[in-house]
């Protein structure tokens, strides 16, 4: 191979035929490199592979040995069939049984040398066998070679490619990488942090040295490992800084100034006195709107911390400048919630604002874009159809993203050549854990409004099963005597929603006929039309229902001050972010509030932890670490596609520390080496194709 070895397409490696190709390339594996920083999924240790004959039951075990006997036997069970194969080594034999896999005859034949992976356990009649077991069939010629007789990577299987073809795959690749292969980290970086070679490191995580320990190369945890997870970590975070510089290198047309009359402007529309936080959170925005560069900035804060209110002064700034603003949601329902807030608040403005969603009618649409070209409308509100297509502003100043993790990372570039490179705004009421927080939102500097608006209590929160549905049907009636009201909450699951949305409807009429009968029940969800949705909702809001039956549509921006408590049916089908956020929607006023998940048993072990933690705290920020614990990062937000970087080898719970090393290390390198406009544009575009960014749209 040539100095370009890694670039090298797998095609071209030997025993890599088209179908191969094919398999590897569904699997992100195109070139040497990618197959090179695949990591194995475990490494098994076949430099000591016990006797058969010293085998003790309840162990986890690797043996290797010949197969003496195999074949397929029915099971009383009608279709259910075993595999049994009896392997024998020169101390004893062992019988392996594989339940429900009747394609294992064509995979397996008397004669054949064996290696078995798996926990061993006593059969009836004193016995020992393993079910189930992990296995891999070598040739004669592979005994003592790569496949045993030492500790070896084992790799996820792919289409056809099984994980001893790409152990060959990457042994061959292994051995035909130059001596000098180029490194991607700088030297005085690697020698100070005593990091391995590039070279060194590749060869050592594939193929350990006798010597290093199982537990630990398991852990992702020896050098030659850490300097492969801290390298792209590296050059993610560089990239992600190079980016900053580029955003910082523009310049917006024209600069903010705030006076007086700018401030006079804003109290006429505040609604309360801000908390604290509000104030910090709206003085850097602020101070970023009065740069010349365009700000870049995340506003985060938990469930009723008053996010909106600090992004609508900031385009009152923005509008008061002459500037436009355009302030998306993730969802229709959401921005038709928001404009509501925003046209109520704007009123005794000279603003006007505008709802442009895939609702709004054919002439309506015409008439709006006119104006929004023009700038005759000053503010719009809608999704992120908003900054794509047909829509042209005059003077796009401002743009505010609600929810900003139903987004993808690129869209935010897709903002600023939308505009003339307007300040970009981002709100997320899901706290970030800091791991995603590095990956997510490493471009943006990150406000946070930790405190709750005065006289705010707590919510009181339970989980019970349904067994004691009476009971809380019983504190719900008392609640409602007091003059309180009450949310009932139904999943809507995609795969089912119509079975789901018949038994919400139903719900709801056995609760106003059965169980409330005294009061009056409402029912919302979002196939209902929005004028339908609005006289619901407005109708609650304003008193006219004391029990609302919803699916998750008030996830996200009702606010009803009166409404004290919150029950959550079928409580185990929601992830714990939604859960947080249902929560989030009582304890709105001044009086205590209670949220009472109702689930169904028996719980999964994720969905026990999810309620007990509900129940534990109350604070957002720890739910979603606790979240990311329990889901993992790739299902944090609910979708795979949350804009979550494609890491080769980076685990975002396990190298956390890592993570954060690499961003200082990063930060400090680019401030030393202060890279040209060109060089930046050529990290940017390493960077893009490199971590393959995922878009929503």
């Amino acid at each position: 191979m040539p100095d370009d070895a890694l670039s090298t397409p797998l095609q071209y490696l030997k025993g890599v035929g088209p179908r191969r190709a094919a398999d590897l390339a569904n699997a992100g594996l195109v070139t040497v490199e990618d197959l090179l920083y695949r990591f194995p999924i475990r490494y098994e240790d076949r430099s000591r592979l016990q006797p058969i004959a010293s085998i003790k039951p309840g162990t986890t075990i690797s043996i290797t040995g010949k197969v003496l006997s195999c074949g397929l036997r029915s099971t009383r069970r009608p279709g259910f069939k075993i595999f049994e194969a009896l392997v024998g080594d020169a101390s004893g034999a062992l019988r392996a049984t594989w339940l429900n896999q009747p394609f294992l005859k064509d995979v397996f034949a008397r004669g054949q040398h064996v290696v078995l992976f798996g926990q061993s356990e006593m059969r009836g009649g004193g016995s020992l066998q393993l079910t189930n077991p992990q296995y891999e069939i070598l040739d004669e010629e592979d005994a003592e070679t790569i496949h045993t007789g030492r500790i070896v990577p084992v790799y996820e299987k792919t289409g056809v490619v099984t994980p001893k073809m790409q152990r060959r795959l990457v042994h061959d690749a292994l051995d035909r990488l130059p001596a000098d292969l180029p490194e991607q980290l700088p030297d005085a970086l690697r020698l100070r942090l005593g990091l391995p070679a590039r070279r060194a490191a590749l060869l050592a995580t594939h193929f350990p040295p006798v010597e290093a320990s199982i537990d630990v190369l398991n852990r992702f945890a020896t050098p030659a490992q850490q300097r492969l997870i801290f390298e792209e970590a590296f050059l993610f975070q560089t990239g992600v800084l190079a980016r900053r510089l580029s955003a910082e290198a523009d310049h917006k047309p024209g600069a903010i100034h705030v006076d007086d009359r700018i401030r006079e402007s804003a109290r006429a529309v505040l609604p309360f006195r801000l908390t604290a936080g509000q104030r910090q959170a709206l003085k850097e925005i602020v101070d970023d709107l009065q740069r010349s560069s365009p700000m870049n900035r995340l506003l985060q804060g938990d469930v009723g911390a008053g996010k909106t209110i600090v992004a609508l002064l900031a385009a009152l700034v923005a509008m008061e400048n002459g500037l436009q603003v355009a302030f998306m949601a993730p969802t229709e329902i959401l921005a038709e919630q928001h404009f509501a807030n925003i046209a109520r608040l704007l009123q005794p403005s000279r603003f006007r604002v505008a709802l442009l969603t895939g609702a709004t009618g054919t002439a309506a649409r015409r008439e709006q874009l006119a104006e929004i070209a023009s700038g005759a409308l000053h503010l719009v509100v809608g999704t992120h159809a908003l900054v794509e297509g047909d829509v042209r502003f005059s003077r796009l100043g401002l743009v505010v993203i609600d929810e900003q993790h139903r987004f993808g990372v690129i869209q935010r570039a897709t903002l600023r050549e939308k505009g003339l490179h307007p300040d970009v705004l981002v709100m997320t009421a899901t706290p970030i854990p800091r791991t995603l927080a590095l990956t997510l939102y490493g471009d943006l500097d990150v406000s946070v409004i930790r405190d709750l608006p005065p006289g705010r209590l707590p919510v009181h929160t339970i989980a019970k099963p349904e067994s004691r549905r009476d009971d809380i049907y019983a504190f719900v009636k008392a609640q409602l005597d007091l003059g309180r009201q009450a949310y009932v909450i139904y999943p809507l699951v995609e795969e089912s929603d119509k079975i789901d949305l018949k038994a919400a409807t139903e719900m709801a009429d056995h609760l106003a006929h059965e169980v409330f009968p005294a009061y009056r029940v409402g029912l919302l969800h979002g196939r209902m039309k929005p004028g339908g949705k609005d006289h619901v909702m407005k109708a609650f809001a304003e008193g006219e229902l004391d029990v609302l039956v919803a699916t998750t549509v008030v996830e996200v921006g009702v606010d009803v001050a009166n409404a004290s408590v919150m029950v959550v049916e079928h409580a185990e089908r929601f992830g714990l972010s939604q859960l947080h956020q249902l929560r989030g929607r009582v304890g709105r006023g001044v009086h205590q509030s209670h949220c009472c998940l109702l689930y169904q048993s028996p719980l999964s072990e994720d969905a026990r932890g999810r309620l007990r933690a509900m129940t534990d705290t109350t604070d957002g920020f720890e739910i979603a670490e606790r979240d990311l614990l329990l889901r993992g990062p790739g299902d944090f937000f609910g979708t795979r596609q949350a804009g979550v970087p494609t890491f080769r080898t980076i685990d975002l719970l396990r190298d956390r520390e890592l993570l954060e090393l690499a961003q200082r290390e990063a930060a400090a390198y680019m401030s030393d080496v202060a890279p040209t406009p060109a060089a930046t544009r050529q990290l940017i575009e390493n960077w893009e194709a490199r971590f393959r960014l995922i878009e929503i749209g």
